[in-house]
């Protein structure tokens, strides 16, 4: 169990430090994978950017993950779980629309015209505060893998079994702290897990060279 997000970032940092000096920037998911990828950045003196990747919500439950995307070239879809719940090719391309706008949304607020880090050659950390489903993780690691870096290393507190061994899969290493026999969602396992605002992503972000 982690006290909150810092605690958990601390914590993870400890597992990354042989990765100080080694020409790192770390990357972190918003909004709660940006407090852990501070305190991550800040342990190895590494540069701090984002990946901006949006879940699928399911029609009337947009907290289950029907698919996610990075971009509009970056989408994947759970076909066998929209199928299960009959959604119509018209929903998701409607999500879809309305995904890549808050993607930009959040780019311009979060990042506005600083200028990106180049991620060509180096060793990415891409970290977020936990896998469930790890669908929005898949996404983001696809939109990483395309800016041809030398070394991609996805970084989290805990993570879901069945995620950690299909997530391990696409990344050339995944360093997670804990993965629990019972698994229902990742805000059980922090005392404090309340949700982190636009606001608090900015800030953090003024300190941080950003992408």
């Amino acid at each position: 169990m982690f006290i909150d997000r810092v605690d958990a970032g601390k914590q993870l940092a400890k597992s990354l430090v042989d990765y100080k000096g080694k020409n790192v920037v770390v990357l972190g998911i918003p909004r709660g994978g940006v407090v852990i990828a501070k305190e991550v950045a800040k342990a190895l003196n590494a540069p701090m950017g984002l990946v901006l990747p949006r879940k699928i919500g399911a029609p009337g439950n947009p907290e289950l993950a029907i698919g996610a995307l990075a971009s509009k070239d970056t989408v994947m879809i759970n076909e066998q779980l929209k199928n299960s719940l009959r959604v119509s090719d018209n929903y998701i391309k409607e999500e879809i629309e309305k995904q890549v706008l808050e993607i930009k949304r959040r780019r311009d607020k979060y990042l506005s015209n600083r200028p990106s880090l180049d991620l060509k050659d180096k060793v990415v950390i891409l970290v977020d505060d936990g896998l469930a489903t790890g669908y929005t993780a898949s996404v983001a690691i696809k939109e990483v893998q395309s800016k041809r870096p030398k070394k991609l290393i996805l970084a989290v507190p805990v993570s879901s079994k069945d995620t950690y061994e299909r997530l391990k899969k696409e990344v050339d290493e995944l360093i997670c702290l804990h993965t629990p026999e019972f698994f229902y969602a990742v805000g059980q396992f922090y005392l404090n897990f309340s949700q982190v605002s636009d606001n608090e992503v900015i800030e953090i972000l003024k300190n941080f060279g950003t992408t």
